[in-house]
């Protein structure tokens, strides 16, 4: 900018001594190029206060911005964190219940073990059981016979 409004109000034109200008008319072109002026300078002191408030906004939503994607990328990383160890509980959920499961399966196979190790126990008293009783039968009948025949 070459001259302010006030420049413009101190500045003066010499006069020719012949065929000069006007002096009111050119006080009066002045004035309105002053005016003008002053209003052009009121105008771009207020569009630069403008600008300047609509880069404090700016940048405001610049921050927000960042803050919005740093957020966003916390997010997706906290769910993939949640998603891994849902994935890993189930995991360790699914080896518990097969442990579990075979413990139940050898468990019971011991158990049906026992039982048949006692079921042979019982089938070998019995038939003991009954050889002795067939045994003492017979001999008691062979006492008979023989008390019978004399």
């Amino acid at each position: 900018m070459n001259f302010t409004p006030d420049d413009l109000g101190r500045l003066t034109i010499k006069k020719a001594l012949f065929d000069g200008y006007s002096k009111k008319q050119v006080d009066s072109l002045l004035a309105k190029i002053i005016e003008d002026y002053k209003e052009m300078d009121k105008k771009n002191h207020e569009l630069k206060c403008q600008i300047a408030s609509l880069n404090e906004t700016v940048q405001h939503y610049k921050v927000l911005e960042e803050s919005l994607q740093h957020s966003i990328l916390v997010a997706q990383h906290t769910a993939e964190q949640v998603k891994t160890n849902a994935c890993e509980k189930a995991k360790n959920i699914l080896n518990e219940a097969e442990i579990k499961a075979q413990k139940i399966i050898d468990d019971a196979n011991s158990e049906a073990r026992k039982i048949r190790a006692k079921y042979e126990e019982l089938k070998n008293e019995m038939y003991a059981f009954k050889t002795k009783s067939e045994a003492l039968l017979q001999a008691q009948m062979d006492t008979l016979k023989q008390l019978f025949s004399e």
